[in-house]
C-alpha cells in the first residue's frame, strides 16, 4: 500500500496565485479561507505604517499580499507559510533583491491579522513555525478583541491593549504604532 504523496514546495509555487490562498504544511496544502473587510482595512493600515518607517529609515523591504516564505523547519523542511505582512532585512536579502519565487526563511517580522475563522491552535502553530523558522519579532492582531500580543524567540510574550503601542524593538528600531491607529 503506497502513502500518501508529499506536496513540496516548488509545487505549491507551480500552483500559482489563482483565486486562493494556500500555504503548505507537512507536505499538504493548506487552503485558507478569504479574509473580509476588517481583516483587509487592519492589513493595509500595517502594511502602511512599516512601508512608510522602512521608506524613511531603509534596511530591508515591506511585503503583503500573503508572499510565501519556505522555513525550513527540522520537522517540516518544505513549510511554507504566507504572514499578511511581513518585514525582511536587506541582510535576509541575497544581493539586496527580492526573488521571483518564494523567500528562504523568515521574515525577521511576521505579522497575522486575525479573521474570525482563524483556529487558535493554528495561530499558535503559525507563531512557533515563524519563531523556529528565525522570525525575530511576530505581531498577532486581534482586530475584534482589540488587542495583539508580540511574541519573541526568547519565548517572552506581550499582550497588548488598544491604548498600547506596537514597538518594532530591535527589529525596527523606532517604530511605534498605536493599536488604536490600526483597528477600525
Amino acid at each position: 500500500m503506497r502513502g500518501k504523496l508529499r506536496a513540496s514546495a516548488a509545487d505549491l509555487w507551480r500552483m500559482g496565485e489563482g483565486d486562493v490562498r494556500r500555504e503548505l504544511v507537512d507536505g499538504e496544502v493548506v487552503v485558507m479561507a478569504p479574509v473580509g473587510g476588517t481583516h483587509g482595512e487592519v492589513t493595509g493600515r500595517l502594511y502602511r505604517r512599516l512601508a512608510e518607517h522602512v521608506e524613511r529609515h531603509g534596511g530591508g523591504r515591506v511585503l503583503a499580499g500573503d508572499v510565501g516564505f519556505v522555513l525550513h523547519l527540522p520537522y517540516d523542511p518544505e513549510r511554507v507559510r504566507a504572514p499578511d505582512v511581513a518585514y525582511v532585512s536587506e541582510a535576509r536579502l541575497p544581493g539586496g533583491a527580492l526573488p521571483e519565487g518564494f523567500l528562504q526563511g523568515a521574515p525577521d517580522l511576521a505579522v497575522e491579522v486575525l479573521s474570525p475563522s482563524d483556529d487558535p491552535v493554528d495561530v499558535q502553530q503559525k507563531v512557533r513555525d515563524w519563531l523556529e523558522g528565525g522570525s525575530r519579532l511576530v505581531w498577532i492582531v486581534a482586530p475584534r478583541a482589540r488587542t495583539a500580543t508580540v511574541y519573541r524567540p526568547d519565548g517572552s510574550a506581550r499582550w497588548l491593549r488598544e491604548d498600547d503601542v506596537l514597538e518594532g524593538e530591535g527589529v525596527l528600531p523606532g517604530l511605534r504604532i498605536p493599536l488604536a491607529d490600526l483597528l477600525p
